[in-house]
């Protein structure tokens, strides 16, 4: 998405998902809707910055977006077919949009419909997961790849791809049924994972936090637990993700910096969100069975529950991290579980399980800034220097990219080397 005022950036990505729920509920193609609806994001880019928002933004856009459609439906010669199709559909109350400025009193948010569908069982879950991103989470194309350590080219087919196979499908724009929740919830709630962790740390940019993405992600989660309150790993889920942004206010400094877990003013995280959190995950283990995303917001809640960072129970961090290897293939809690091994056992203890890491690895920046910051708490500052350099120009993160800098700056100094 085009870049410019952040409001307005914000606001365009928390419709775009509801627009093209409501062009795809009206027309029955997903394809051709999301398509149609990028095309008036970018009108919206241009034109709001200097004309100003609509006073119906989302009716604005659904206007733009149906006419991009009518276009796109004209130059396939298929108009006729297309208009016999869609009154068939809808109420003869509903088969015109409404003006731009104009108040829809039918409008609803779509954006829940809009996730089960990407995650529906026709794709396998990475496509589903890749679609999602897409086109609910707002994520671009790179973002995506970054988070799943593949090429932004592979990732572009990928989703490319899925879209034809949903709208070859023919599958219904509803909400599922029950029946139909186990096929997809493990993608869906991966997807929602996903999405909260790039607003929580963004991949790119200058920001270090997304908010609007976090946020997106929290309140879908809480509309997927209210649909299925006695699932424990969707509690877990929201469950994590509250103990998580809990910290989100402290985690950056006054003009913006990276300010690490164990150097952050506690004083300044939300207890509120931390009591919440810690009742979901309470309520949800002794439920099973137990999945990762319980497992992680446990280890939140030890964190979050420490008055300091010295008071950190390090030992059942480490045991849960035990816990969590074992149900999950995820090759960044190898990073994680090392830290927790460091803390427990001694630097070069987690140094070791650095020694040999998995492909998926090899050459991220989050593996040379972990054994940066266990090379330093061993005492070795060169090489840890030399890793924080090596980390800063493997991210894109421009905040994580200062921060890693003025780490290796800070130890060199110290050293004269």
């Amino acid at each position: 998405m085009t870049s410019f005022d952040p409001t307005v950036e914000d606001l365009l990505r928390t419709l775009a998902p509801q627009v093209v729920g409501v062009l795809t509920r009206r027309y029955g193609d997903f394809a051709a809707a999301e398509d149609a609806v990028q095309e008036a994001l970018l009108d919206a880019a241009t034109q709001w910055p200097a004309e100003g928002v609509p006073r119906n933004p989302r009716g604005w856009l659904v206007q733009v977006a149906g006419r991009r459609m009518t276009e796109q439906v004209r130059s396939e010669q298929a108009r006729r077919r297309r208009e016999e199709l869609v009154a068939g559909r809808v109420p003869a109350d509903r088969r015109s949009a409404p003006g731009a400025d104009a108040v829809d009193q039918g409008a609803h948010d779509d954006t829940l419909t809009l996730l089960f569908l990407c995650c529906h069982p026709v794709l396998s879950p990475a496509s589903a997961i890749a679609l999602t991103l897409r086109s609910v989470g707002g994520l671009t194309t790179g973002e995506i790849a970054a988070a799943f350590l593949v090429p932004e080219a592979t990732m572009g087919q990928r989703i490319s791809r899925a879209k034809q196979r949903i709208k070859g499908s023919g599958v219904p724009f509803r909400t599922p049924d029950g029946a139909e929740w186990p096929a997809r919830l493990d993608a869906v709630l991966h997807v929602l994972y996903l999405i909260f962790n790039e607003g929580y740390a963004s991949s790119t940019g200058p920001e270090l936090r997304r908010i609007e993405l976090s946020q997106e992600a929290i309140r879908l989660t809480r509309a997927v637990h209210a649909l299925l309150p006695d699932n424990a790993e969707v509690a877990g889920l929201l469950a994590l993700m509250l103990l998580t942004e809990a910290r989100g206010p402290a985690r950056t400094g006054p003009h913006g910096e990276l300010v690490p877990l164990a150097e952050q003013d506690r004083g300044r995280w939300d207890r509120a969100a931390i009591a919440e959190g810690v009742s979901l995950i309470t309520a949800a283990l002794p439920r099973g069975p137990v999945g990762p995303y319980q497992v992680q917001a446990a280890i939140a809640a030890v964190h979050d529950e420490a008055p300091t960072a010295a008071d950190t129970d390090w030992p059942q961090i480490l045991a849960l991290y035990g816990v969590l290897a074992r149900i999950s293939d995820n090759p960044l809690i190898l990073l994680n579980r090392a830290v927790a091994v460091a803390m427990v056992d001694g630097p070069a203890a987690g140094l070791a399980l650095l020694a040999d890491p998995p492909p998926a690895l090899t050459g991220h920046h989050r593996l040379y800034a972990v054994r940066a910051h266990l090379r330093e708490l061993a005492g070795d500052p060169e090489a840890a220097a030399a890793d924080y350099r090596i980390a800063a120009r493997r991210t894109a993160s421009l905040p994580e990219r200062h921060h890693l800098s003025l780490r290796a700056a800070r130890l060199a100094a110290r050293t004269g080397w």
